[in-house]
Order: structure tokens, then sequence, then C-alpha cells
């Protein structure tokens, strides 16, 4: 039976939930694999077409949420840069090789191939084996800008929570908000926005704590299965404004 062609939209900028899991049996990614795969999505994001709004890590799965954004966008000069950061100046693109590495680059297909690929290289060399690690291809959703998108972050960021691994979703370093509060967002590695910009709200620090209040509010709701954060810890935030204090 043929695949269902992904739904992917070209010439506009789209944000997309991307979901996959592992084919192994447990939970095979722990710090170590989590810490790596953190920082291929990282690497590549700066060679990708690609803006990381959010993303989680669980040990058996994963959760993306970023913006693709369209080839017409980047000039030859700039696919000539991101050429030079993957292979290094030794290696020079031609002229004809840049509409290959343009399309390439602004295809949401081609970009979770490429950091599915490398981690399965990584995980196969330090467990000493061979064969697939990730299971049936990804999940693929297109997200609305707005209330859509900042609800889409919120269900990702909480998964640790749900999941009874940690009560504050920031206490979990491989989320979104983990990162942005526990690395500062090294990097610059994910965007600001929360889908917030569309407000009128200019600073990026104050957008980050309402990003905070949305996730906390939305978090003291119990859907379904799983846990939710916990009344007093909800509180306690609510009588803090939702800031952020340098132990955080």
């Amino acid at each position: 039976m043929a695949r269902t062609p992904r739904i992917l939209i070209t010439g506009d900028p789209t944000a997309y939930h991307v979901m996959s899991r592992t084919a192994l049996d447990g939970y095979p990614m722990g710090d170590v694999e989590k810490d790596v795969f953190t920082s291929i999505i990282r690497r590549f994001s700066q060679i990708y077409f690609v803006e990381v709004i959010g993303f989680c890590l669980m040990g058996n799965h994963f959760h993306l949420l970023v913006r693709m954004r369209p080839e017409a966008d980047f000039s030859d000069e700039a696919i000539k840069k991101r050429f030079a950061v993957l292979y290094g100046d030794e290696q020079v693109i031609t002229d004809e090789q840049i509409p290959f590495y343009r399309n390439k680059w602004s295809n949401l297909s081609e970009f979770i191939k490429e950091i599915k690929l490398r981690f399965t290289r990584f995980y196969n060399r330090r467990h000493g084996r061979r064969g697939y690690f990730w299971g049936d291809r990804f999940k693929s959703l297109i997200v609305e800008n707005g209330e859509t998108l900042i609800n889409c972050l919120a269900y990702i960021d909480l998964n640790p929570v749900r999941a009874g691994l940690v009560k504050k979703p920031e206490d979990y370093r491989w989320n979104s908000l983990g990162y942005h509060i526990q690395s500062k967002n090294k990097g610059n590695f994910l965007s600001l926005d929360f889908g917030l910009k569309e407000f009128g709200e200019k600073s990026a620090a104050e957008r980050l704590r309402r990003y905070r209040r949305y996730v906390y509010e939305t978090g003291a709701i119990k859907k379904g299965k799983g846990g939710a954060i916990q009344p007093k810890v909800v509180e306690k935030e609510r009588k803090k404004g939702f800031k952020m204090t340098r132990t955080q």
C-alpha cells in the first residue's frame, strides 16, 4: 500500500508539530542520548531553513514544534555560508549545487530525516549495535499561529510533568522551557516568539515570563491520563508573578 503524501506548504512560513517514536523497547534515550540529540537538532537548525519554536525529548519519543521558512527567503550567499558551516571552508559549493541545497534545506522531511539519521549513527556506535532506531515514519501536523501554536507548545513542554518526571516543566532540561531557563537559550537555539508577537509584546524576557505563566495555568488543569502541575506549585508562582529567579 502506497504511503499517504505529507501535507507540506511551500512558499510561506509554516509551523509543524512533529512527533516520532523509537522502535526499541523500553526507554532507550537516557541523559547522554538526550544531550546528544539536543545538540544534533541545534546544529542542523543552523543549516536548514527552520526556526525551532519548541521541543521535548522523552525516553522513547520526541516532539518538535518548528517553522519552516521558504527557500526564496535565502540568497545564494546564504546557501554558501551554511554549506561552509556544515562541511568546512575547505569544501566549496558550486553554482550548480546551490538549487539542490536550497530545495533540500527548506524541506521538513529532509530536516527530520537528517537529525534522526545522525542520532541513529551515534546511538548505534555508543551501544555497539546495528539496525533501525526509529519506528514508523514521523508524524507531522500543521499548526496555525496564535492560540493554536502556543497551546501546542505548552502541551509539548508539559510532557515530562504528565509523565511524573518533574514537578515543574523547566526542571526538565530536554524541553524548550527547561532549555530557555537552564541554559539561557544557549546558542539562540530556540525562537522567542512563543506565538505572542502578534499580541504586540516586544520584550523577549516578558514573552518568556508570559509563556511560562501560560504553561503553568494550562498545566494546572488535569486532562485525561497523567498528572498536572500541583496546585500549591502554581499558587506559589502566581504570587511571584511567574518571574524567573536565578535559582530556576
